[in-house]
């Protein structure tokens, strides 16, 4: 049986993929050249690494596609002075690009069998500068301000809090809105009390746990 070539898959995955949906940033592109996506998948998706799809890793999450983790790196154009706030570790892939990209990377998620097996991963492939925690980070974590955060579920709509956790010039990416048209947003802090907003591309992600859907009416 011949082994299934990961370089090959990575190296089609860029370039069929990635660079035709407008990922142009060299500094992404390296990134997802070097982290090994493979290993950060549930080891009997290892060969879907690479597809076009959300790969399942249980308890009813899914993984991002690829195409999708690229435009949040790209969206966020990191520094490497940066400190970065990810909501929802899941498989820690895009945290271990995170790390690569920025400063100081603190990631959260719901599930402890999520962290635990991230914390594995992102040692063995030398991610030092990774925090990791269990907890709910839905209405926000901690009252620190990051340059950089990644929100990878949808919401209904944009909080406050997400807003006033950015750093001036801090920048905010965010899936908005309902199945099956929600927005992907990038919110960046002009000032205390001042913020642009774009509308990046229409995706659909599905809900991050415990945020309260928005309010129906009855007539």
């Amino acid at each position: 049986m011949t082994a299934f070539n990961f370089e090959l898959a990575r190296h089609n995955l860029i370039e069929q993929q990635i660079r035709p949906w407008d990922v142009l940033d060299q500094r992404v592109l390296d990134t997802l050249a070097q982290v090994p996506r493979e290993d950060f998948v549930p080891e009997r998706y290892r060969n879907l690494a690479f597809g076009d799809i959300a790969i399942p890793l249980g308890q009813g999450e899914f993984m991002l596609k690829p195409n999708l983790e690229a435009r949040i790196l790209q969206a966020l154009a990191m520094q490497s002075t940066d400190n970065v706030l990810e909501i929802g570790t899941g498989s820690g892939y895009l945290t271990a690009c995170l790390a690569r990209l920025a400063s100081h990377v603190v990631s959260v998620d719901l599930i402890p069998a999520f962290i635990d097996a991230a914390r594995g991963k992102l040692k063995a492939h030398g991610a030092g500068n990774v925090a990791l925690h269990v907890g709910d980070a839905s209405q926000g974590w901690g009252q620190h301000r990051f340059q950089a955060i990644a929100v990878t579920g949808s919401v209904p709509s944009v909080a406050e809090v997400w807003r006033q956790s950015l750093s001036l010039g801090g920048r905010l990416f965010i899936v908005v809105g309902q199945a099956p048209a929600m927005q992907a947003l990038l919110i960046t802090r002009l000032g205390e009390q001042e913020w642009a907003q774009e509308s990046l591309f229409e995706t659909c992600l599905p809900p991050l746990r415990n945020v309260a859907a928005p309010k129906t009416f009855e007539f």
